[in-house]
């Protein structure tokens, strides 16, 4: 007998656009007093200035108004978990996006401070299930919301990786709904029942083919806590430097997951 398909995860829109809304704050908040010299500083993000990193989470936020100024697609034909895999190809425009909008908008706290304002009229005038033409295909708005924690947590803690001592604090429903689309793709990604990655306290999947656990501690386990695992799904971070500063915890011989990360780069 085949193994049951196993279910997606449901996500609540409304806690979405609530994590989205304040993860988004809290950034805004914390790089409105940064000074020239604290956003001329560099990033783990390529030639990107901490000034291009605020940028880039403007714009990953207005990718909601630039998809809903769009005709609605005629049908849904990609699914959240597409998402992950689909932002690869995008990265040259992103690029070349983000520092168009450094040009256009030399102050970034105007610039924020209006997206802040328009982003609760937009999703207010629009029902969850609208959807939207992304990246990855034609999704509904409530899913490429999640697809916004992804961004705006995984971009807080580069930032807070670039300026000493910023600290913006993470939403926990953003850090929570990111962890748990990051997981899911891992198990999409390496389908079977083998090896159980756990990222308390927000998520836990099995994934890689083999032999099926019944009942007990499964004979492979991989735990970290979420800010490693998303440095981890997004290449910030790799496998084998995530084992040397102990910062994941690996047992049993399919728990190497080295071969199967980053998820997203």
């Amino acid at each position: 007998m085949p193994p049951a398909k196993k279910r997606a995860r449901t996500y609540d829109p409304a806690k979405t656009r609530t994590a989205v809304s304040a993860q988004f704050r809290a950034v805004r908040t914390a790089v409105a007093g940064l000074t020239p010299e604290q956003l001329a500083l560099p990033t783990r993000l390529g030639e990107w200035t901490v000034r291009e990193l605020v940028a880039h989470i403007g714009m990953a936020v207005t990718a909601v108004h630039r998809a809903l100024d769009l005709p609605e697609p005629a049908r849904q034909d990609a699914v959240l978990l597409d998402w992950p895999f689909a932002t690869v190809a995008s990265a040259p425009a992103i690029d070349d996006f983000t520092r168009d909008v450094v040009e256009r908008h030399p102050d970034l706290d105007a610039y924020l401070a209006g997206i802040e304002r328009s982003l609760p009229e937009l999703l207010d005038a629009h029902p969850a299930g609208r959807l939207l033409q992304t990246n990855a295909g034609a999704l509904p708005l409530a899913d490429y919301l999640v697809t916004r924690t992804v961004e705006l947590t995984v971009h807080t803690d580069d930032l807070n990786a670039a300026v000493p001592g910023l600290d913006v604090p993470f939403d926990r429903q953003a850090l929570a709904a990111a962890t748990r689309l990051l997981a899911d793709a891992l198990a999409a990604k390496a389908p079977g029942s083998a090896t159980e990655v756990r990222v308390p306290p927000y998520a836990v999947v099995q994934c890689v083919e083999g032999p099926r656990h019944t009942r007990g501690t499964p004979p492979n386990v991989v735990e970290t806590d979420p800010l490693t695992w998303l440095r981890l799904a997004t290449g910030r971070l790799t496998w084998g430097e995530a084992r040397a500063e102990a910062k994941v915890s690996a047992s049993g011989e399919r728990a190497d997951l080295g071969a199967l990360l980053p998820l997203m780069s």
